[in-house]
C-alpha cells in the first residue's frame, strides 16, 4: 500500500508531500489543478524516461520518492534476484532528476535500473486511464490478489517448493528417457555393424 508520495521541483510543484492512509483515499479537483502532474511524477517511479523539461523551471534537480508498506506483498524474491536490501515492512523508491540530462534511481537506497524500477513500479502501483490496459485482465496479478487475500503464505510456500520439487523430477525423467533413447541408437548402430562384419566374413 502506498504510504506516502514526496514530490520535489516538479513541473509546477515546490513541494509537495502527502501521506495516505489504510481505505480509499481519492484527490480531487478541478481541470488544471494539477491532479495529472502528480501522476506524472508517479509515473517516474515505474521506470519511464525522464524529461529535463519536467523540472521546475530554475531548479537543478527534482526529487520524487514514495513509500509503501509491502508486509503482505510477499516481494522478498525480488529483492534477493536483484541483490537488493529488503525490508519486509517497508519499501522507498526514489527518482532523481537532474537539469544536466542525468537521472538516478534508487529502491531502498540501492541504485537501481529503470529496467528494476519498472519491474518492482507494476508489484507496487497500477496507473491507467481510460484507454490503457489493467493489471486486473493479467493472470499474474489477479493470482496475487486471491493470494492476498486468502491469507494463504504457508500454503503458497508449500505449494511452490513442491511444485519445484515436480519440476525437477519431471526434468529428471526427460534426461533418462532421452538417455535411453540415444543409448537404444547406439545398440541399433553397434548391431548393425556387427552384422556388417559377419557378413564380410572376415578372415
Amino acid at each position: 500500500m502506498l504510504q506516502s508520495i514526496y514530490i520535489q521541483n516538479y513541473a509546477l510543484i515546490d513541494t509537495l508531500d502527502i501521506s495516505f492512509t489504510p481505505g480509499f483515499s481519492v484527490i480531487t479537483g478541478e481541470t488544471g489543478a494539477g491532479k495529472s502532474i502528480i501522476l506524472g511524477a508517479i509515473s517516474l517511479l515505474l521506470g519511464q524516461r525522464a524529461d529535463i523539461k519536467a523540472i521546475k523551471k530554475g531548479a537543478n534537480k527534482c526529487i520524487v520518492e514514495a513509500r509503501f508498506n509491502i508486509s503482505t506483498y510477499q516481494m522478498e524474491p525480488f529483492f534477493v534476484e536483484n541483490d537488493m536490501e529488503y525490508d519486509p515492512e517497508e519499501c522507498i523508491i526514489r527518482r532523481e532528476l537532474y537539469a544536466s540530462g542525468k537521472s538516478r534511481a534508487f529502491i531502498n537506497d540501492t541504485p537501481a535500473s529503470l529496467v528494476q524500477m519498472k519491474e518492482l513500479g507494476e508489484k507496487l502501483i497500477d496507473v491507467h486511464s481510460q484507454h490503457q490496459n489493467l493489471l486486473l485482465n493479467h493472470e499474474e496479478f489477479q493470482m496475487n490478489v486471491l493470494d492476498i487475500l486468502a491469507h494463504d503464505e504457508q500454503e503458497l510456500i508449500s505449494y511452490k517448493s513442491l511444485y519445484a520439487k515436480y519440476k525437477s523430477i519431471c526434468k529428471q525423467l526427460a534426461d533418462f528417457i532421452a538417455q535411453a533413447e540415444k543409448s537404444r541408437q547406439n545398440e541399433d548402430y553397434i548391431r548393425f555393424q556387427l552384422e556388417q562384419l559377419n557378413e564380410a566374413e572376415l578372415r
